[in-house]
């Protein structure tokens, strides 16, 4: 089933935008190997791939069984043979027409929200086999521009001859040329196949953005309408009717509107499968009642929502660490470059209502995505109005990636993916300043390690005003003009007497960046979660407002290594204090006071990318000194990864 919605996603896609979300911009989108981690790997590159495409034309073309491969030259069609097809050129600027004929061709236009876009004419496509693209000139995919390699195979598309990459181009479709038989076609071509073969009595539905998408198409040149997250929530989903379409017919593009989406009011259309293989039907106005009857009974398949042409809400009510919780998940980030979302919501008691906030939340993560480029990753936050999930207290989601939680028993859907943690208003601060310390901070409430992955409503605060910590001298807490930096891999371990600062050489530009903004007398930086250490200090506020110093641990195991949040060196320390340098543990992180002389060759060896050493103790110690160390790692650790269960 999965694979049936994804690929019917990337046609919904091609057919409601006017163009492919799966990667139309090799800048705005994550890198490849990120988004689909699980491409297979083949030691033949374009063996395989020739022998089937030339199997193919001699079956197709000429009738006959497939013979050796040198032959196969001269079943390639001329170019006589081919019609005219309109010259593509897509929103990247990677790909021209290589097809020949006449280019006389007319352009037919369309403005989505990416700009404008033209739409494929050609009335061959399908029916006559096309001139294939030679590999020597396509080093790079033709839609998206990812450049080819070992692990990165050339597709060429049966019907236009263009070269893709697999996700580009991991669709088929019965083509004429071929005597009928599916052909790999790539998600352009795809979707011109499937405007010809549509029904004429084709219903109406309405997606969960408030879209239309059999609508005629509006003026090319239509203004963008931008609302505000306050207006669109009350904004009322029109009256839609009755539904039958299925997953392979036409739904038509944006029609050059790049209006916001607006919530819902009722519950969106429901995928369901019609019973043969690949093949779905959209459900509406199936009473809630009835849907939480079937999540009550323990289904194996969760309902899957439809909140646009190319994306999906999956939900289930799940049990995850004895606490009865809906599960929420998006299918169809990836589209457009954001990892899938994940919320665990607990449920309240002898609730009888759909979190459909979620939904409205997901459809405008997705709208930030693709037409801002605004993308969520760990650690980062966003922001909801007033009143979401019926609490005025809410204020949005802290996303995080899983590390040592469990994961058994949930739905997921395929990486990256983050899980969303709600916050509230006074705990925005911290999800914009420092969301590590949040994170560790629901870790020690709901004592998992470093954190749950289910989220709470109604619940209190965890922090209040920022006034007694010492990060308000670190943080600008009003207008956020400078904040605390953070080098990814710069992780901290506490032990006993001893320090650690670890920091990737890799990391060497970020550490410069820093080392160049910070004052010349004090130097902070914040630290990545630690997986290598068994604890994790974290801060908690106290009922008069005072932030105090606690730890949290992986439960039955000793400590042993201890991890910190931030670091400060303070170049305070006078030489006639008698003390060579002073430690101590300041909320959640490690002050160290040194003489500005000591501070200097500290500097000097972060630039330089030496080891250096802080003695602190008194100058004739009577006691066991300690050490601060900052090392530098040739391999920057597993932080923040995700490991399961432990």
């Amino acid at each position: 089933m999965r694979q049936a919605v994804t690929a019917t996603l990337s046609v919904w896609g091609e057919r409601r935008f006017g163009y492919s979300t799966l990667k139309d911009s090799s800048e705005s989108l994550l890198d490849e190997r990120k988004l689909r981690p699980g491409l297979k790997e083949d030691s033949v590159i374009e063996e395989k791939e020739r022998a089937e495409n030339e199997q193919e034309h001699l079956e197709a073309v000429l009738g006959l069984p497939s013979s050796p491969v040198e032959d196969i030259e001269s079943t390639k069609p001329s170019d006589s043979t081919l019609e005219s097809c309109q010259d593509r050129k897509e929103s990247g600027g990677m790909e021209a027409s290589l097809m020949s004929g006449s280019k006389n061709a007319d352009s037919v236009g369309r403005k989505g929200s990416l700009g404008a876009l033209p739409v494929q004419r050609c009335s061959s496509l399908g029916t006559t086999a096309p001139q294939w693209v030679p590999d020597s000139q396509a080093p790079a995919c033709m839609k998206c521009g990812s450049k080819f390699s070992f692990t990165k195979r050339r597709h060429h598309c049966r019907a236009c001859g263009k070269v893709f990459c697999v996700v580009c181009c991991d669709l088929r479709f019965k083509l004429t040329h071929l005597g009928g038989k599916e052909g790999r076609v790539c998600v352009t071509c795809h979707s011109t196949l499937i405007n010809r073969t549509l029904r004429k009595d084709q219903k109406k539905v309405w997606f969960a953005d408030n879209l239309l998408p059999q609508s005629e198409s509006r003026s090319a040149n239509s203004s963008p309408i931008h609302r505000s997250a306050s207006h669109t929530q009350s904004t009322e989903l029109a009256q839609a009717e009755v539904t039958d379409i299925r997953a392979g017919d036409e739904v038509r593009g944006l029609n050059g509107n790049s209006t916001k989406p607006t919530p819902p009011k009722d519950l969106p259309p429901i995928l369901t499968s019609t019973g043969v293989k690949g093949d779905y039907t959209l459900e509406e106005k199936r009473t809630e009642s009835s849907l939480l009857e079937e999540l009550e009974r323990g289904l194996a398949e969760p309902l899957v929502f439809v909140l646009n042409a190319n994306l999906l809400a999956v939900v289930k009510i799940v049990s995850y660490v004895n606490r009865r919780c809906w599960c929420v998940m998006s299918k169809g980030m990836h589209a457009v470059g954001q990892p899938e979302v994940v919320i665990l919501l607990q449920c309240l008691p002898e609730e009888k209502r759909f979190p459909t906030d979620i939904f409205n939340h997901f459809i405008q993560i997705y709208w930030d995505a693709q037409t801002a480029g605004k993308l969520l990753n760990h650690l980062s936050h966003s922001l909801v109005s007033r009143g979401f999930l019926g609490n005025n207290e809410h204020a949005g989601f802290l996303y995080v990636r899983p590390t040592f939680q469990s994961l058994e028993g949930l739905p997921l859907p395929v990486p990256p993916f983050l899980f969303g943690l709600l916050m509230l208003r006074a705990e925005a601060p911290w999800a914009k300043a420092f969301p590590l310390r949040l994170m560790l901070r629901l870790g020690a409430e709901y004592r998992f390690y470093p954190c749950p992955l289910f989220s709470v409503r109604f619940r209190e605060p965890l922090f209040g005003p920022v006034n007694n910590s010492i990060m308000r001298l670190l943080v600008d807490f009003r207008f956020y003009r400078y904040t605390l930096p953070t080098v990814p891999g710069l992780v901290v371990d506490l032990e006993a007497r001893s320090t650690c600062i670890r920091i990737p050489k890799t990391r060497h530009p970020e550490l410069l960046k820093a080392l160049n903004k910070s004052n010349e007398r004090v130097l902070a930086l914040g630290a990545c979660f630690n997986e290598q250490a068994d604890s994790h200090l974290i801060c908690v506020q106290t009922a008069d407002g005072q932030y105090q110093t606690q730890a949290i641990s992986i439960h039955s195991q000793p400590r042993r290594v201890t991890g910190s949040c931030f670091f400060v060196f303070s170049g305070a320390l006078k030489p006639s204090s008698g003390y060579l340098a002073k430690s101590s543990i300041v909320e959640d992180g490690l002050m160290v006071q040194v003489t500005m002389e000591t501070m200097g060759e500290l500097r000097r060896s972060l630039r330089d990318m030496k080891d250096f050493t802080v003695t602190c103790g008194k100058l004739h110690p009577a006691e066991r000194q300690e050490y601060v160390h900052i090392q530098w790692q040739d391999e920057e650790p597993r932080f923040n990864k995700g490991l399961g269960k432990i």
